[in-house]
């Protein structure tokens, strides 16, 4: 079986760098329409998805239908989702300028709203927020198209009496930044989503708590070990959109200093140095962000030191490899905006991007460049075109999915850049919307130095 054939244009590379900076923009973007769950808009641009999960409740009929399906399975875990939100509206917020000159600027107001008005929604009550619905377990041994699900879809939230304050402060950093974004293009939204904001933060900090030993009906997916990490990010954002100082005495007391592993869906220590460092310039700032970059950058010794694939990948572990090292460049790429090592910083982090855009001689992005994965881990992706019936057998299949997840980068290749396009490798070959997110802010990034002449 071959690939369904639909027309997707490519732009052309204009700059004249290595890689196509506008096609992976707009590929990336596609991926997360590609995710999207609930009713589709007249403008569906992903012919081989539907309408599904349009009933989607919480626990007293609330409409919970819309956002993105995590990964290659149907669940909506808030969590990795809002993550996705912050990183994808603080590239917007960052490097407007390159998804204006990509001609994606409408594409990707149009790709965070989808999310935002879910994560709006599940704000059910001031001290009430809905992080999943769905069962992991029965949603993993149903291996067919979001369209075709008859499983039993609940939902959970966390509460006062259950708080969440990691779930609180990522919702609030999402929608803070959002407020940003959204200031000119849409008053309105902006407003609604700084109002929420607020009240999800003061949720967050008026009843301290983790998720995950919260809610532990839920299921063990997402588990989160600390919340002080995302309350940080999100006091942040509130302050770079209110002004209001107390927010930022917050951030730094949530703050934590030295070295961190990196950033990612669970751990954002990274992203709060960079922003408590654009926001004060203070040196100890600096001095988290010097520290943590000086064992991801080749050569550090140490305990907390990076190892590296042979191929030059900061390899930090062999779930989704390629994420951490796309979110940390991302991260690499701010801090040099806001003066540290930028030359360094910069090199390094289009180094990282271009392994998994081809530098090894393979590209790790569905559809883009030389001999991409076409075998993603990808119920929908791998099913034929609605109304063929699908089923397990499909997981099990040899040949390319049915249709091209366009945009969507794979778990990525193991410690010596051992990688197999196989569908049944999950570690290698999944997919899901908190590894495209840091990937594309950085893409973003790369374009921007471009457009100003500071990076080739």
């Amino acid at each position: 079986m071959g690939h369904d054939n639909y027309n997707v244009p490519t732009p052309p590379n204009n700059d004249g760098t290595k890689y196509n900076y506008d096609e992976v923009l707009m590929k990336s973007i596609m991926f997360f329409r590609a995710q999207r769950s609930g009713k589709l808009p007249a403008n569906n641009q992903i012919p081989w998805r539907e309408d599904s999960a349009l009933n989607d409740r919480g626990q007293n009929g609330e409409d919970l239908t819309g956002g993105w399906y995590d990964a290659g399975d149907h669940v909506k875990f808030g969590f990795p989702q809002a993550s996705a939100v912050t990183l994808l509206t603080w590239s917007l917020l960052q490097y407007k300028d390159a998804y204006q000159a990509s001609g994606q600027l409408d594409d990707m107001y149009d790709c965070i709203r989808w999310p935002l008005e879910w994560l709006l929604k599940c704000h059910t009550g001031q001290n009430e927020l809905y992080f999943q619905v769905g069962d992991g377990n029965l949603d993993h041994n149903f291996w067919g198209r979001p369209e075709d699900m008859k499983m039993a879809r609940p939902s959970f939230k966390v509460t006062s009496d259950k708080p969440g304050s990691d779930i609180a402060g990522e919702y609030a950093a999402a929608m803070a930044v959002a407020s940003m974004v959204f200031k000119d293009k849409d008053p309105a939204f902006s407003a609604k989503l700084l109002n929420h904001s607020k009240q999800i933060y003061t949720f967050g900090k008026t009843y301290p708590g983790i998720y995950s030993q919260s809610v532990k009906e839920a299921g063990p997916f997402y588990g989160s070990d600390e919340y002080k990490d995302e309350m940080a990010v999100a006091a942040a954002m509130l302050y770079l959109s209110t002004n209001n100082t107390q927010y930022l005495t917050d951030a730094e007391s949530f703050h934590q200093h030295g070295n961190q592993w990196g950033q990612s869906w669970g751990s954002k220590f990274t992203a709060s140095m960079v922003l408590l460092y654009q926001i004060t310039k203070k040196d100890v700032y600096k001095q988290d962000i010097e520290t943590t970059f000086t064992n991801w950058l080749p050569g550090a010794t140490g305990p907390d030191a990076v190892p590296y694939t042979p191929k030059g990948l900061a390899f930090r572990t062999k779930w989704g490899s390629l994420r951490h090292a796309a979110n940390n460049a991302f991260m690499a790429l701010i801090a040099a905006e806001a003066g540290i090592n930028p030359t360094q910083y910069r090199n390094w982090a289009k180094g990282q991007l271009g392994y998994i855009l081809g530098d090894t001689g393979r590209s790790y992005v569905v559809g883009f460049g030389v001999n991409p994965p076409s075998h993603e881990h990808h119920r929908a992706a791998s099913c034929p075109l609605i109304p063929a019936s699908c089923s397990h057998d499909f997981y099990e299949m040899k040949y390319s999915n049915p249709h091209v997840l366009y945009g969507a980068i794979v778990g990525g290749p193991g410690p010596n850049d051992e990688y197999d396009d196989v569908r049944s490798d999950y570690v290698r070959n999944e997919v899901a919307v908190d590894y495209n997110a840091g990937f594309q802010g950085a893409v973003s990034g790369l374009k921007s130095l471009h457009l100003r002449n500071i990076l080739d």
